[in-house]
Formats: C-alpha cells, structure tokens, sequence
C-alpha cells in the first residue's frame, strides 16, 4: 500500500536517501521490488526530518506523485539532516483527502508512518477508536485508517510508553479487532527508529561502524548488509545496535 524509511546517522542529504540510490524512494513509488500489495504509490508523499538543536521535525508533504514535485527535488538536494522518515502513498480509499493522509504524521518530537490497511475500515476499529480521549479522535488529521493508528500509538507516547511499545500494543489491539489487517507501522523521535513486520517486507541496514541505519520497505540498493526483518516482527534500532522481537509473544 505504500513504501517508507527512516534514517538515524550522520549528517547527510535528503537526496542520499531519497532519491540518489538505485532503487530509491522516489524509485519505489513507481517501481516498487518487494511490495507484496499494489503496485504504484502515487497518492501523495512525506519526508519529515530534524535540523541540529531543534527536538521538532520539519515536514514537507504533497497530494502529488513524488516524482513530479520539483520543490521536493531541490529540497532533497540541500537540506541535510541526522535524522529522517520519508513515506510515498497508495491509499487504501483513491482520491482519500490528499495532504492531511500523506505521512509521515508528527505530534511533538516524533514522526510516524503506516504501510498497510486496516482490514474492514472503519467499523471493525470503531470501538478501539470510541476508546481513545474525545480529544484525540477530535484531532485527527484526516478520516483514514493511518490517522487512527497514528492517534493510537500517539496516546502511548504521550503517556509515556517507549516507542517499540507504543507500537506493539496497538498493533495487538488492530490485530485483534481487525485480522488480516497489515500494519507496517514506523516510529522515529530523531534518536531512535521502531517499527513493526506485519504483512509486507521490512528490511535494514544497520553500520555501527558509521553509527548509522536505515530501516525501509524495501532496500534502496544492492548492499549485502540488508537484511530482511521476518514478518509479525517488532524492529528498534539506534545508530549502533538493532532488536528484534517476535511479536507473536505479544500478539496473538
């Protein structure tokens, strides 16, 4: 349904990411290697990065393509950032609100993306969402089910949960209220990344030497140092160590 990446690391270009590599973001959203689910991710795109000193990501997101956003490619030229998460959008309803769904969403210091689809939306989620604080549901940026999820794993956030459990647990709880739903769900507060394998591919490079990596849909080149994260699987990565846990153990 979509393709994204997040970056911990040194300083670089927007475009070393983005849209520089073979097999690129930019690249997947029109020629996709490994999404199991669609085939063109031309609903709008998102890049959310952090500048130095500043806990608060900028975003720059469009209803458009991201191939033919000129705007984004003199961007992805000079601005540099240490921390990055980039989305480009297959909706799961067409023409579904344009900017406002495009990730990634941000609330406070982090930034957040889905690649998925909530299974029979929205009445198999209605009582998860009637769960959360009015307010919350108030809100929410756009009436798709990535904004559900986003105010889900916000919530914990701000109650004070880590990002691999904020995560986790409204994965569980999609899980449940929703089988068959796919929730590739991705987390960065410019430290660190967490993300969850739960119905498309999910790969990472991990350089401990250059204290850097790079968690995506799919990889962007041919390096031998991706590997694949096997799937129902809780990913948390710093810039010098990658965990993975097997969400079976915490969701059924």
């Amino acid at each position: 349904m979509c393709r994204h990446i997040a970056y911990v690391g040194p300083e670089v270009p927007l475009g070393r990411l983005l849209s520089d590599p073979e097999y690129s973001l930019v690249r997947q959203s029109w020629g996709p290697r490994r999404q199991r689910h669609g085939t063109v991710n031309a609903d709008g795109f998102g890049v959310g990065w952090y500048a130095e000193g500043d806990p608060v990501p900028a975003r720059y997101r469009r209803a458009r393509p991201i191939w033919g956003d000129l705007t984004f490619a003199d961007l992805a030229r000079v601005v540099r950032s240490g921390a990055a998460l980039a989305a480009v959008r297959d909706a799961t309803l067409a023409g579904a609100e344009g900017e406002a769904a495009a990730a990634p969403f941000t609330g406070g210091r982090w930034l957040f993306s889905h690649n998925g689809a909530i299974r029979g939306w929205p009445d198999t989620v209605a009582p998860l969402a009637a769960a959360l604080p009015p307010a919350d549901v108030l809100a929410l940026a756009a009436t798709t089910d990535s904004a559900l999820v986003w105010a889900m794993v916000l919530h914990r956030l701000r109650r004070g949960d880590d990002l691999g459990t904020a995560l986790a647990e409204p994965v569980r709880e999609l899980a449940e209220a929703a089988p068959g739903s796919r929730l590739n769900l991705l987390l960065t507060d410019g430290r660190s990344i967490a993300a969850t394998a739960w119905g498309d591919s999910l790969w990472y490079l991990a350089d401990p030497a250059a204290q850097r990596v790079v968690v995506a849909s799919e990889p962007y080149d041919d390096d031998p140092r991706w590997h694949e994260v096997p799937d129902r699987t809780l990913l948390t990565a710093h810039r010098t160590r990658v965990d993975l846990t097997p969400l079976k153990e915490t969701v059924q």
